[in-house]
């Protein structure tokens, strides 16, 4: 039964729930974290950690997603974004980065959408695949919706292994201005050689639907908590994602019944900041998340200890900031994910803090571990 909440005369609302409002409760039985498998595999890719970057030029650039694939994550290019309009991104971002550290409010993110004004070049983008695929790492490629009919033909010469269709909120078919062709997942996919991932989404139906289309993973929710993204303020739209996690393991539940056997990877984006984050979104369901922030903080990142979402470089209605996230000396990539960590709530060893949860509630994998059990906090 949902719990519905009446919030005025005919007008109810269900009532939802953040990671923040739930906790894991332990089994009878613990294990050594020693013996604790956070592996993944979607379709033909095994990854050993369930850690995404999000698809922003502040923390994946090629040299970063190489990184982070050494260390068995996923990072993601934006394929809209300045690795494939600007040859000296890294010229770029350091005055993007000088312009934020001024203190100037609005001058960063006119600085921003200036560098994405400048025309896409084809082979700047293929270069930037081609050196994450040279390194023996999965190559993956963000694109939108409204963009992916053009940008992905370039995108399977250059040799990406996934593609990544990925808006604010995304559904099975997106529909154009004017004249022009609605994209059409279901088909778009169909006709594709490689698997793709899509999302945001925020719902059990619009999960289910956009499972049907064939993707490989569903994205939940869009970063919706971290302080750096503005979405909730600007469009009004807020994702619980605790709840929303739920939701669409629900709809892998029942498209698995349906399809009989075709598993579909949920994938959690938001309101994930510390280790114990990372732990509840895999006990709601989810087989991985998808990090910005957190992973900000690492010497690899481009951004120089600045952090935006990619959504905070929209033309006309931008949904997110520059922020800081590291001071002084920055963590390296190893300490991020695997520590050792001086941080008492989290921040750093991610991948350990969940082996560890994982282990003291007596689970030895990631699918296991959906099962545990939660309580609400009063």
């Amino acid at each position: 039964m949902r719990d519905l909440v009446e919030i005025g005369m005919g007008r109810t609302a269900r009532r939802t729930y953040e990671l923040d409002d739930i906790d894991i409760v332990p089994s009878r039985r613990t294990r050594s974290s020693q013996e604790v498998s956070t592996a993944w595999q979607l379709d033909a890719y095994r990854f050993e950690i369930p850690v995404l970057a999000h698809p922003t030029d502040a923390l994946v650039s090629p040299s970063f997603a190489i990184e982070l694939g050494k260390r068995g994550g996923l990072g993601v290019i934006n394929g809209e974004g300045l690795w494939g309009r600007h040859a000296d991104v890294e010229a770029k971002l350091a005055e993007l980065v000088a312009l934020a550290e001024s203190g100037e409010v609005d001058a960063p993110i006119r600085k921003l959408q200036e560098l994405h004004a400048a025309p896409l070049q084809p082979g700047l983008l293929a270069a930037a695949v081609a050196q994450v695929r040279e390194a023996g790492v999965t190559a993956a490629v963000r694109v939108s919706p409204q963009n992916a009919r053009v940008l992905t033909p370039l995108l399977l010469d250059a040799g990406i292994d996934l593609l990544v269709v990925h808006g604010t909120i995304i559904s099975a078919e997106h529909v154009a201005q004017g004249d022009s062709e609605p994209l059409n997942l279901k088909t778009f996919i169909s006709e594709l050689d490689v698997p793709v991932v899509a999302g945001g989404v925020s719902d059990h139906r619009t999960a289910l639907h956009l499972m049907r289309t064939g993707a490989a993973g569903v994205i939940v929710g869009y970063g919706s908590t971290e302080d750096a993204t503005a979405t909730r303020e600007v469009l009004g739209i807020g994702v619980p994602m605790a709840t929303a996690i739920a939701d669409a393991a629900a709809a892998r539940r029942d498209y698995l019944d349906e399809t009989g056997g075709r598993y579909v990877h949920v994938i959690a984006d938001g309101d994930i900041t510390s280790s114990g984050d990372l732990a509840k979104a895999i006990a709601c369901g989810a087989d991985a998340a998808v990090l910005g922030a957190p992973l900000a903080v690492a010497a690899e990142a481009p951004g120089g200890g600045w952090y935006w979402p990619s959504v905070a470089a929209h033309p006309s209605v931008p949904r997110g900031a520059l922020l800081p996230v590291s001071f002084g000396d920055r963590p390296s990539l190893d300490k991020v994910l695997t520590g050792p960590s001086d941080d008492p709530f989290g921040s750093l060893n991610f991948v350990g803090g969940l082996r560890r949860s994982m282990a003291k509630s007596g689970y030895s994998d990631l699918k296991e571990f959906q099962k545990v059990g939660l309580t609400v906090r009063a």
